[in-house]
This record gives C-alpha cells, sequence and structure tokens, in this order.
C-alpha cells in the first residue's frame, strides 16, 4: 500500500480580462483584500485570441496575470473560484461583465486552472468547479496539451509563468528550510 503526500503548497494567479482599467483596479483590490499581498504582476497585453467574451464584456479586451505572495493548498482553489465568480457578479455593470477572472494555480510541474465548465480532460474539484492542467514543465520552459488556450501558448504568457516558478521556488526553499 501507498503512503498519503499531502501536497506542498501552490502559487496562486489570477487572469484578468477586461476593457476598463478602473474595473481591474478595483478587482485587484478586491482580491488583495481576500488573498494577500499581490507580489507580481504581468504586463497589460491586448486580448485578441477569441472572441468569446465580447458579447458580455464587449471588444477591445485586455488580459494581465496576478499573482499573490501567499502560497494556498491546491485544494482550495475550487473555493477561490466560487469567489472569483461571486466578485464578478458585483462588479458587473448593468448587463455586461467589466471583469473575466480566472484563478488558477502554478507548482514546480504545472499551471492548473479552475473553470466551472465541464470537458474530457477536466477534473471535478467540488462546488461545481472543475480544473484542468494548462500548461507543464518541461526541459527548462513550459509546454501545451491539445487543449491548451491559444493566449496560454504565446511566448509572453509562458515567459511570465516562467518568472513566477521561479519566485515560486525561492518561496518553496525559504518554507523547506
Amino acid at each position: 500500500m501507498a503512503s498519503i503526500f499531502y501536497p506542498k503548497p501552490v502559487k496562486l494567479f489570477v487572469g484578468c480580462i477586461f476593457s476598463d482599467e478602473i474595473a481591474f483596479c478595483n478587482a485587484c483590490s478586491r482580491l488583495e483584500n481576500h488573498y494577500g499581498t499581490i507580489d507580481t504582476r504581468s504586463d497589460i497585453w491586448s486580448f485578441s485570441h477569441t472572441n468569446y467574451y465580447e458579447k458580455d464584456m464587449g471588444k477591445n479586451l485586455h488580459k494581465c496575470f496576478i499573482t499573490f505572495k501567499d502560497l494556498i493548498l491546491p485544494d482550495v482553489i475550487k473555493d477561490i473560484k466560487v469567489f472569483s465568480n461571486d466578485l464578478e457578479r458585483l462588479l458587473q455593470q448593468k448587463t455586461m461583465r467589466s471583469v473575466n477572472l480566472d484563478p488558477g494555480y502554478l507548482d514546480c510541474a504545472k499551471v492548473i486552472l479552475a473553470t466551472t465548465k465541464d470537458y474530457t480532460h477536466r477534473v471535478y474539484l467540488g462546488s461545481g468547479i472543475y480544473a484542468e492542467v494548462e500548461l507543464f514543465y518541461h526541459k527548462g520552459t513550459y509546454k501545451a496539451w491539445p487543449w491548451t488556450y491559444p493566449d496560454y501558448q504565446s511566448e509572453h504568457y509562458i515567459q511570465f509563468f516562467l518568472d513566477v516558478r521561479r519566485i515560486y521556488r525561492k518561496q518553496l526553499a525559504q518554507i523547506d528550510g
């Protein structure tokens, strides 16, 4: 019989899609109040990989990632996704969403996203939330799966996650002593 080992803490991130920078800043502030200090913020990139969000959010969308100083246990990602969905509704302006929040986490081997949508490659976590491995770490970089979203395959996203991975490894080294 195999022994049970509990996972190490992981690095929380939230991908934020928005058209209004004030709404983005408001969302970041509320996330920071709930999950602690934001320690990394990506550049703000144009989000034009899909028109999926235009109906709910309009055009000229942007995307930015934030990460948090405090590490989390992987199983709380479902609760974070529920909170982020509630926050999206709270920040909604009339019938239009002002921000889309996609929480996930990173460990040394992979980048995980939480979602409300089931599919063949997603695993149910509870509370109506699923998870998928978006990227995996191999030979010094992140690699995509066949289902990986096109934006997550871009060089600037991969470079961002590599930078965050370095920060995360330093944090783990401090924990491990």
